[in-house]
């Protein structure tokens, strides 16, 4: 979702209980904005879901979806939903606001990080997916951009428009891919599902420590191809802990791929000094 500037402060004659702020960020069919609830004043994100472009891109499920995934999780490292308000022209999904902003955001601004604080944010993130998956959701589209911080810094998992859940098995394939997709969705094979999150997890580890993406390539075609032959780089001063943990989570076979379970028991993960 793309990062947006100020807004004066406006109120929605459809959200009549929310004093809409600043834009935070604009999607293909939504935005967020920040507001402030008209009467506790408390301070919340309102993702702003237009009904049209839903039916324009034949996204309506994928709201309806993410909306009753919200409601189901409930975890520190999960965006907390607040509530939702469906009107004739826009739905309405309020959420906590999480002030500090993006991981992505903080990542640049620091080149890269030292890795107990790319450990401190990577155990956060794998608490929130391992939640995820105990209820039976794939996000899907975990990235840095979706990773967010709260006023004491802490990770908030956001934007399940792309996620699905696994009771029935396979999930169906998806046609929304990025430099964090896993070889399988970038070959468009059927897939089970944690193993994606997984995959996409390494990419985010990665990113944290090198302060750059693994698989890189302005060219599509070859990007693709770098994810599906695992083509990359590890610098030599990634400690040998968190390189066994990248290498295993960026393994191309998904049935060979570490797990969240194998992840929590490496000592790596599992060190908790400061930085």
């Amino acid at each position: 979702m793309e990062r947006q500037g100020g807004e004066a402060e406006t109120i929605d004659a459809e959200l009549p209980n929310y004093r809409l702020g600043k834009i935070l960020g604009i999607g293909s069919f939504s935005k967020v904005k920040v507001a402030n609830h008209a009467l506790t004043g408390n301070v919340v994100a309102v993702k702003i879901v237009s009904r049209q472009k839903l039916r324009n891109m034949d996204l309506e499920e994928n709201a309806r979806r993410e909306i009753e995934i919200l409601k189901l999780l409930q975890h520190p490292h999960v965006i907390q939903f607040c509530e939702v308000v469906e009107m004739h022209a826009n739905i309405y999904i309020v959420m906590e606001h999480a002030e500090s902003g993006e991981l992505f955001d903080h990542l640049v601004e620091k080149g890269r990080l030292q890795e107990c604080e790319a450990r401190h944010f990577f155990q956060q993130i794998i608490s929130g997916v391992e939640h995820c998956h105990r209820n039976m959701v794939i996000h899907r589209d975990l990235r840095l951009e979706n990773l967010l911080l709260d006023s004491k810094y802490n990770i908030k998992i956001i934007d399940f428009g792309m996620s699905n859940t696994f009771w029935d098995g396979q999930l169906p394939r998806t046609s929304f891919l990025n430099p964090y997709s896993a070889p399988e969705l970038i070959s468009r094979k059927p897939h089970n599902g944690p193993e994606v999150d997984v995959w996409s997890c390494g990419v985010i580890l990665y990113a944290l420590i090198c302060g750059h993406l693994p698989f890189m390539d302005e060219n599509i075609p070859n990007l693709h191809k770098k994810i599906r032959g695992g083509i990359y780089d590890l610098p030599e001063n990634v400690s040998d802990g968190a390189r066994y943990l990248i290498l295993r989570m960026l393994e191309i076979d998904p049935t060979k791929r570490i797990t969240i379970a194998e992840i929590r028991q490496h000592p790596w993960f599992q060190c908790k000094l400061p930085c």
